[in-house]
C-alpha cells in the first residue's frame, strides 16, 4: 500500500489514464472531497456517472467514463491548479475562464466544491483545485 500526498492529483490521474486508455470505467479510493470532484464531473456531463462502494475501510468511487463519437474521450484534459506546496486562492471575480467558457474549473469554498460559474453567480471565490476540458 502507498502513501498518496495529493489524493486530488491522483484522482485526476487515474481518470485521465483510463479515459485514453478507452477503459468503461475507474475505481478511485473513497473520500468527501473526491466524490464531490465526481459529482461535479457527472452534472457537467464530462462522465456518465458514478457509484460509491462501500468496504471495510474509506470506499471506492466507481467512475464511468464517457466518448463521443469514434470512441474519442469527452475529457480531455483534466489540470491540477492548486497544489499541496502551492495552494492557489482567487476571489470570485478572479476566477479564471476554461478554454473560453468550454471547460470548468472546481473551486472550494465555504459554500462546499463549486465550478467557476457557480462561483460567479454566488459572489464567492476559494482554493481552485482542477481545470476540466
Amino acid at each position: 500500500m502507498s502513501v498518496v500526498t495529493d489524493p486530488v492529483a491522483d484522482l485526476l490521474t487515474r481518470i485521465r489514464n483510463a479515459s485514453r486508455a478507452g477503459h468503461e470505467q475507474v475505481d478511485i479510493p473513497g473520500s468527501q472531497l473526491k466524490l464531490g470532484i465526481v459529482k461535479i464531473l457527472a452534472r457537467e456531463k464530462f462522465v456518465r456517472g458514478y457509484q460509491f462502494i462501500q468496504d471495510e475501510t474509506q470506499g471506492v468511487i466507481r467512475v464511468f467514463l464517457k466518448y463521443g463519437a469514434k470512441r474519442q474521450p469527452v475529457l480531455t484534459q483534466l489540470q491540477r491548479i492548486s497544489k499541496p506546496g502551492l495552494r492557489i486562492y482567487s476571489g470570485a471575480g478572479e476566477i479564471p475562464r476554461v478554454q473560453n467558457g468550454m471547460g470548468i474549473a472546481i473551486v472550494s469554498t465555504s459554500r462546499g466544491l463549486l465550478t467557476d460559474r457557480e462561483c460567479r453567480q454566488n459572489h464567492v471565490g476559494g482554493e481552485v483545485l482542477c481545470n476540466v476540458w
